[in-house]
């Protein structure tokens, strides 16, 4: 008999982790069920293991959140016709481009005909679905609105993309221009300079400070430059370190918000994100304590999902949602005001679309405001490196034409 492991949730709304023997993961759910918990995820030992290995890994493919909302509408079109789970599956099969999207359907439809549940066979590819797909999927096989809540998804990943592209296009352009400008730097100092500090060389006469510190970083740059990548290489892996720690995370998260024009599109973006998934959530059907275990998962930002967590504790302890969220902090007096309006009115879910929609035009304007910050700085930052080696270069070929007009 199988050995499973699984991740729930109890009545208290408190996580559980624990192991069990049971026939079939079906029949490991239906136990817990009967012992008042809620299941988030469950697995056989062997496939822990395979998955802590593949999340280990450096090359493991991410999913194309692209290519998984278009699946997830054709998805839910499919079940709206009135197919069978197995059959829309094996229809979207031969649809995907990605060969090992293809792949990752061929599992989940195989662990489906043996008689798993969709959610359970979606939870073994977290690299393509992660927390808050399967809990909806298992929603909707639950409440018998699959369609329904694949449609939303497919709405919900379609949103999340285009904010990504958003951002990734307003910041494209201006680190463009900063990977130009330290590479002309580079060859103006590694090649440029040198040829032209060795003619100051010969005079022998007393150089300028300016030029005597553009051939200090001349030499740097052609017997050190490897010290650069080296240097830039050990910030990564500092970062990379301080973020394996939950405390780590959360200062990293923490100092990335006070940037200046930078930390007010972090906080935006984050908050904007949950209220997307907690609207999608709750409209979904998930109960409240739920979809907020699962946005502290997905929302992708440490201070806002410790913030999160002190929220489902203090709802355990007979608070409503927007008091904590007001004493954070990190969420502003609006937001608050409006998800307290939102959980008095019992239209929550439809408060929280509002803040989203309003935090994506306010994203706009902040991506705005940083390319139109980040491009002047940019420029002024190469024009005085340009004049710093034309000041540096100019001023000995002055003092040589004049020792010469005395001459």
């Amino acid at each position: 008999m199988p050995i499973y492991d699984y991740k729930a949730i109890d009545i208290a709304g408190k996580p559980r982790r624990g192991i069990m023997d049971a026939d079939s993961p079906r029949a490991a759910r239906t136990k817990l069920r009967a012992d008042g918990v809620h299941v988030i995820d469950i697995a056989t030992l062997e496939e822990r293991k395979k998955e802590s290995v593949m999340r280990r890994s450096l090359f493991t493919p991410r999913g194309d959140p692209r290519q998984l909302a278009v699946v997830t509408r054709q998805f839910a079109t499919l079940l709206t016709a009135g197919i069978s789970v197995v059959d829309a599956l094996k229809a979207m099969i031969g649809q995907v481009e990605s060969k090992d999207f293809e792949r990752v359907l061929r599992d989940v439809r195989e662990r489906v005909t043996q008689g798993d549940m969709l959610a359970d066979a979606l939870s073994h590819h977290p690299q393509w679905f992660n927390d808050l797909y399967v809990n909806m999927v298992r929603a909707g096989e639950a409440s018998g609105q699959m369609d329904a809540i694949l449609s939303r998804l497919s709405i919900y990943i379609t949103r999340q993309n285009r904010l990504r592209s958003k951002l990734t296009a307003a910041l494209t352009y201006p680190m463009v221009m900063i990977i130009v400008g330290v590479l002309v730097v580079v060859v103006l100092m590694t090649f440029v300079v040198p040829n032209l500090t060795s003619l100051f060389a010969k005079v022998g006469k007393a150089l300028p400070a300016i030029t005597q510190a553009l051939i200090a970083i001349s030499k740097f740059f052609q017997y050190y430059w490897w010290s650069i990548p080296l240097a830039a290489f050990l910030v990564w892996l500092g970062l990379k370190n301080m973020r394996r720690s939950p405390e780590g995370r959360v200062r990293f998260d923490r100092l990335l918000m006070k940037v200046p024009v930078l930390g007010d599109l972090v906080r935006k973006t984050a908050i904007s994100r949950f209220a997307t998934t907690m609207a999608t959530l709750l409209k979904s059907g998930i109960p409240v304590l739920d979809a907020l275990k699962i946005v502290q998962m997905v929302v992708q930002n440490a201070v806002l999902a410790q913030t999160i967590g002190d929220v489902h504790k203090s709802i355990l302890e007979g608070s409503d949602i927007s008091t904590p969220l007001q004493a954070s902090g990190v969420f502003p007096p609006m937001v608050g005001y409006m998800i307290a309006t939102g959980e008095q009115s019992g239209q929550l879910e439809d408060l929280l679309e509002n803040i989203s929609e309003a935090y994506d035009e306010e994203i706009d304007l902040a991506t705005q405001r940083l390319t139109s910050v980040l491009e002047p700085v940019i420029i002024i930052a190469l024009a005085l490196v340009v004049l710093f080696v034309v000041a540096a270069i100019i001023m000995p070929l002055m003092q040589m034409g004049s020792l010469v007009r005395r001459g």
